[in-house]
């Protein structure tokens, strides 16, 4: 049975991806950052499903302690993975920090992911045919990285910092794509669409819930949005094609900004020293 890691596999897209690999046989780990929400999710998927399996990990991607404990417990259990989706991801209208004091965006949609991948590597790299696919968006076009002060301490705004968020996405996995040639591991890009999920509501306030009621039926169903990254996962057809950019589950270019090899080089150096991995 292959094994499939999901972030953010309690809402939206991340649930709908986690159900849909289920289906297809899988065993699917949820990495999810609220625990109750997360068990919930499971429940639900297990209850939904017709095939495979499911388990819960509580992982906060705002927290780099959070995610090395989540990493050590699922290198405890398994041993090689197959599939990686980083599907986790925020949109904030006021700055935030995590936990370790990275801008909220910058820091979720990019360091999270680049600290677990790079800390699963190993059980990706043991599997014959390991995928990473990390969900990115069309907002890379306009987003800029700002070298002078990339945790936007001056000047915030939340297309800034998610378009910058979602840049790093694909720098990310442009100089993956470089670092594990020869390895057997593939690495995937896409833009999901506008979809209606929870992105951009407060939890705990519940503020930008009425604009999302509002503009929900401009959206696609998390389903479609989810399509792109399942088919990412579950064709049979993509060994060759590592490194490439998807929408609509077609091959198509990012902006030029996105495979800049010197750029994605200096952002893989600094996201190291911003982990501790360098």
């Amino acid at each position: 049975m292959k094994k499939a890691v999901v972030t953010g596999a309690n809402a939206g897209m991340g649930f709908a991806t986690a159900l849909a690999l289920a289906n297809a046989g899988m065993h699917v780990l949820m990495l999810c950052r609220n625990e109750e929400r997360g068990q919930k999710a499971l429940d639900a998927l297990d209850a939904k499903k017709e095939a495979g399996s499911a388990e819960l990990y509580s992982c906060d991607l705002a927290s780099m302690a959070s995610i090395r404990r989540a990493v050590k417990e699922i290198a405890r259990r398994h041993q090689a993975l197959d599939l990686l989706i980083a599907n986790a991801g925020v949109v904030s209208p006021r700055r935030e920090e995590t936990e370790d004091g990275f801008e909220m965006h910058l820091g979720v949609n990019h360091l999270g992911h680049f600290l677990l991948v790079n800390q699963l590597l190993p059980q990706l790299e043991s599997s014959e045919d390991a995928r990473v696919i990390i969900v990115s968006s069309g907002a890379h076009k306009w987003g800029c990285f700002h070298w002078e002060d990339p945790h936007l301490h001056f000047g915030y705004n939340v297309a800034k910092a998610y378009g910058q968020s979602k840049l790093a996405n694909l720098l990310f996995a442009h100089e993956l794509t470089k670092r594990l040639e020869g390895s057997g591991v593939s690495v995937f890009s896409l833009h999901p669409g506008a979809v209606s999920t929870s992105l951009g509501v407060n939890r705990e306030t519940e503020f930008g819930a009425t604009i999302h009621k509002l503009l929900r039926p401009f959206f696609q169903t998390t389903e479609k949005g989810a399509s792109t990254a399942i088919h990412l996962a579950l064709s049979t057809e993509l060994p060759g094609v590592t490194g490439s950019y998807f929408v609509n589950k077609q091959q198509v270019k990012p902006a030029p900004s996105a495979v800049d090899d010197c750029k994605a080089r200096q952002l893989w150096l600094w996201s190291e020293k911003q982990t501790g991995l360098g």
